[in-house]
Formats: C-alpha cells, structure tokens, sequence
C-alpha cells in the first residue's frame, strides 16, 4: 500500500511539474503565432521593418523575411503536439504527419532563410555568428532527428528533437527576456544582445539537461 501511494505521489508531482510546464509554454507559443500574423498585411508599419528598411528594398531578404517568420510559427505550432504522450501512443499517425511538417520547413524554408538573414542581422558580428551558429544547429539536430527516426533509433530521435526544438523556441524566450528587460529601462541595443545570447544558451542549456537527466550514457547522445 505505502509503494503504490508513493508511486502515485509521484506520478501527481509529474503531472503537476508538466502542467506548469507545458501551459506558459503552449500559451507562449500560441501569442507568438498569433502575433505573427498581422505581418502577413504586408504593412511597413512595423518597427523590425522600419529599422531594416533598406533591407527589405532588396527582394530576395524581403521573401525570406516572410518565409522566414511563417515557416517559423509552423514549426512552433506543430512541435506544441511533438513531445505529447498520449498522441504517442493513441494517435501516432498525429505525431507523424506533424513530425514530417515540422521537418520539412525546418530543412527546406526555416533554416536556410534564417542562414542568409543572420548575415544582416541586427547588432555586432558576435551576434551574426550567434544567428549564423542557430540556423546550422537547428538544421543539423533537426537533420539528424530525422536520420534517427528513419533508422528507428527512436530514443536518438527524441533527443535530437529535443535540441532542434530549443532552437525554434528561442524565439519566443527571445521575447519574454526581451520584455523583462525592457521593464529594467534597458538599453534597446544591449537589452536585445543580451536577450539574445540569454535565450540561445539558455535553451540549449535546458535541452541538454532534460537529455542527461533521461540518458544512461549522456555523452553517447552526440553520437547515436
């Protein structure tokens, strides 16, 4: 009796750390799509299109632009169902075909509009290189989730995802670090490199320190 009330204690405190978890998560990700859209107005109201006017005369960064943030709320919201378990083991077909989605705009549209915008990216070179380094992670780890999951290395497969995933949530804990600093009366520039770098570790951080607490062999996730 007193194991199974400890199990189920357990199994609440999971339930419970997911829910807090998962909630601002999903709620995040949804304001960030939503916000995304009133862009596709094509209005040059925007701040971000406002500072990089002179970019966005040039047709091929304005395209990725667009490419860019839609390709980027896709990947957002198909990954919100990515890591569910429940779709795992009763609606597998869900996980699949959202899986393959979030795939190919990742490889085919995200990742290489976000490579050729890093080279005009807002701030110094150390934050070109960072975007520079985010759009060949993210395509790398995504890649290899894929090359896993074809293999059927299915563990190999959630970890790679997890790390692809990190990725694509920068920008929305870009945003929320941004805000916070920006209530500190922060400077514009240092609040957005800072953000930046903040959002970028930070999430790679979290990533590998959910692959290692679920891993036999941490290291060995680099390999297989």
């Amino acid at each position: 009796m007193t194991n199974s009330r400890i199990l189920a204690a357990r199994q609440s405190v999971r339930f419970i750390g997911s829910l807090l978890f998962w909630t601002p998560v999903t709620l995040l990700s949804l304001l960030l799509i939503y916000n995304t859209i009133p862009y596709f107005s094509f209005s040059q109201d925007f701040i971000f299109i406002q500072e990089r006017s002179l970019l966005f005369h040039n047709n091929l960064y304005s395209a990725s632009f667009y490419i860019h943030i839609a390709a980027g709320a896709t990947c957002i919201g198909t990954s919100l169902i990515q890591f569910s378990s429940y779709i795992l083991k009763k609606r597998r077909k869900v996980h699949v075909i959202a899986g393959r989605i979030y795939v190919f705009v990742v490889l085919a549209l995200a990742a290489p509009t976000g490579l050729y915008m890093s080279f005009f990216a807002k701030g110094s070179f150390y934050e070109r290189a960072l975007f520079l380094f985010m759009a060949m992670f993210w395509f790398f780890t995504t890649a290899r989730g894929l090359s896993t999951a074809l293999k059927k290395n299915f563990l190999s497969h959630k970890n790679w995802m997890i790390r692809s995933y990190a990725m694509a949530m920068t920008a929305v804990t870009f945003r929320i670090y941004h805000i916070l600093f920006f209530l500190f009366d922060w400077d514009h520039l240092e609040n957005y490199e800072i953000s930046l770098w903040i959002s970028v570790l930070g999430n790679m951080f979290i990533a590998e320190w959910v692959i290692y607490r679920k891993s036999r062999s941490y290291l060995k996730t680099f390999v297989n």
